[in-house]
């Protein structure tokens, strides 16, 4: 018991640092996937299903079988991956004992060489929902602990990527500040520009900057920036 804990100790400490060090979600994924194998016995291949308005897809994976597995389950719009998100309940099982319930499902798996199967439901925000999907070769069928163990680092999983989400979220908004920031500063300028040449009013220099803008099918921030760079060209 003490070695299973330390091994998920590990595992969690691997992809906290992993989550503290990238903002790509791809290699996020990636990493969850691979220390989910540590995290959990039993566990030799790992993937992770995403839903969105397309349906299902694999966002990350530890083993191309796993994909394969994967999509034979998108293809029937059912299996065990989309019965834990559909349901927010974990799917313990032995292949032999979905026979019945997944039978696409089984004959695919069988061929990959797996003999059980572990799904947990994760759900980071409305934009990122899916499970987190663990392959064995044997037909062990998982354990109850590896239920509860994939629960918890499912917990930190998601309490993780919500949160490496979050700071994408905010330094996007922050650049795009910065962006509209720059954007009122050159249109600002460029009427300056136009009132001073054309002896005209804030109103009537916009109207011509919209107007250059139309003319030479520009957006307005190019066509303010164009008109400040012709101006400060010497002659």
């Amino acid at each position: 018991m003490t070695g299973l804990l330390d091994d998920v100790t590990e595992a969690m400490s691997a992809l906290t640092t992993a989550l503290e060090n990238t903002t790509d979600t791809t290699e996020m994924l990636t990493a969850v996937c691979a220390e989910a194998i540590r995290a959990v016995p039993g566990a030799d291949m790992a993937s992770i299903t995403i839903i969105d308005d397309r349906g299902g897809q694999t966002a990350a994976s530890t083993d191309e079988r796993a994909v394969e597995v994967d999509k034979a389950q998108y293809a029937a719009g059912d299996g065990p991956c989309l019965h834990a998100t559909k349901t927010g309940q974990i799917v313990r099982l032995s292949l032999p004992t979905a026979r019945e319930l997944w039978p696409g499902f089984v004959a695919t798996a069988t061929r990959a060489g797996i003999g059980s199967y572990l799904a947990a439901p994760l759900r980071v925000d409305d934009h990122l929902s899916g499970a987190i999907n663990l392959f064995g070769f044997d037909d062990h069928g998982f354990q109850k602990t590896d239920s509860k163990l994939l629960d918890l680092y499912t917990t930190v999983v998601t309490f993780g990527l919500r949160t490496t989400r979050r700071y994408q979220e905010t330094r996007e908004l922050a650049d795009n500040l910065d962006i509209a920031m720059k954007s009122r500063a050159v249109i600002e300028q460029a009427k300056g520009i136009l009132m001073a040449t054309h002896r005209i009013t804030q109103d009537q220099a916009m109207r011509r900057l919209i107007e250059h803008s139309q003319r030479t099918n520009t957006t307005l921030r190019q066509a303010a920036a164009d008109l400040v760079r012709t101006a400060s060209t010497p002659d």
